[in-house]
């Protein structure tokens, strides 16, 4: 059984840049079933209900490695902030003219 220790996205309607925790989850040991009836998806196993919330990194890691259980660490990719000024389209060495 391997878990996954991440850090979620922000919501798309969130602007912040404050992250609140890191989760472990564990990875899906058998794939979902439908159900020929109703169409609904299905699962036998139990562990992919369990979400467990830690403050950091190393205490999920710390956690992972008592209980005994093969993780996987995936990193946060950090947004590149372009910082755009309202008078750089004024100025006067801009690389395209201004149009109108």
């Amino acid at each position: 059984m391997t878990a996954r220790i991440y850090q979620p996205a922000r919501n798309a309607m969130q602007a912040g840049q404050a992250k609140e925790q890191w989760l472990l989850e564990f990875e899906p040991e058998s794939p979902r079933q439908s159900d020929p009836l109703m169409g609904w998806t299905s699962s036998s196993d139990m562990r992919s209900q369990v979400r467990l919330g830690f403050d950091s990194k190393d205490e999920a890691i710390a956690y992972a490695t008592r209980v005994g259980l093969a993780y996987r660490v995936e990193t946060p990719k950090v947004p590149t902030r372009k910082v755009v000024s309202y008078s750089d389209n004024f100025r006067p060495g801009r690389l395209t003219p201004w149009s109108h």
